[in-house]
């Protein structure tokens, strides 16, 4: 069984290296992400108030964050970044490399890191994403997201990408609830669509030439409308233009490993000399 996981540990750090979107902000607090989807009502305000801003959202966390879903759309909820299956069973008596026994918790939690995105073009096939795209699509909130222009195999610049206009856009992902056989608790989580790469995201991430699926504002109540076909759902898997966004390269503070990067000094600016930007490098 400890080899089932060493593969399973090994599968993972495949995916990671091939995929993207681990890392994105929510820096708008829970009265302006009420406001953003006309959602302020008392039981969404009371929800909100187990959220605290986001300034960096590392996706292997599996942090809880606000989503809007297609089958409660009126209302704001917390669901863990990273799907669960519902179909997902845990192994008897697994072990992790060192022989500690894995609850079916952690055993799920390992299946999550390969699951933090599903890519839009095969959303539709994948045995884990196929049976929620038709029906369990959500919106993610969020403002930012952070990714790697790499200048060779060992330097990488970080990069903070937003909207110029500092909005709050959503995601589209897809979501699911997992019960866990041990305590029956239902754990709802959720996964980030991906499409190619445009222009300006693929010069900023340039090892991958990959992006999140950001909606259009006036499509974000067809993404949660669960009655749609799928040929209308596959037309809304889009790239947003790059005339919405705008970016700045960051420190390295968000891969430190002794200090917090959930901090606001995250986003800020950095200059790395002699680097150029490449926001208007086209």
């Amino acid at each position: 069984m400890a080899k089932y996981f060493s593969t399973l540990h090994n599968l993972i750090v495949i995916l990671y290296i091939r995929v993207m979107c681990y890392h994105y902000s929510l820096t708008a607090d829970k009265f302006e992400i009420s406001t953003r989807y006309a959602l302020e009502d008392e039981e969404t305000i009371a929800l909100m108030n187990e959220y605290d801003v986001v300034y960096h959202n590392d996706g292997f966390a599996h942090r809880a964050m606000p989503v809007i879903t297609a089958d409660e759309p009126n209302k704001i909820q917390l669901y863990d970044w990273g799907l669960i299956p519902h179909w997902f069973t845990p192994k008897d008596n697994a072990v992790d490399l060192k022989g500690n026994k894995l609850t079916a918790l952690q055993q799920a939690r390992a299946f999550s890191n390969q699951t933090l995105n599903a890519i839009g073009e095969t959303v539709f096939e994948k045995p884990s994403f196929r049976n929620y795209i038709g029906k369990k699509r959500c919106l993610i909130p969020a403002n930012g997201i952070f990714e790697w222009h790499h200048l060779d195999k060992k330097t990488k610049i970080p990069h903070y990408i937003y909207l110029k206009s500092k909005e709050i856009f959503s995601f589209g992902g897809i979501y699911s609830h997992w019960t866990d056989p041990e305590t029956g608790e239902i754990v709802k989580t959720f996964s980030i669509l991906t499409n190619p790469a445009t222009p300006l995201m693929a010069r900023i991430h340039n090892s991958k030439l990959r992006q999140p699926f950001i909606l259009q504002r006036d499509a974000e109540g067809q993404w949660v409308d669960g009655h749609i076909k799928k040929e209308a759902v596959k037309d809304l898997i889009l790239p947003l233009e790059d005339k919405h966004f705008t970016a700045h390269t960051i420190s390295k503070l968000i891969t430190s490993r002794y200090e917090s990067s959930n901090t606001p000094e995250v986003m800020q600016p950095y200059d790395y000399e002699g680097f150029v930007s490449l926001v208007d490098a086209a």
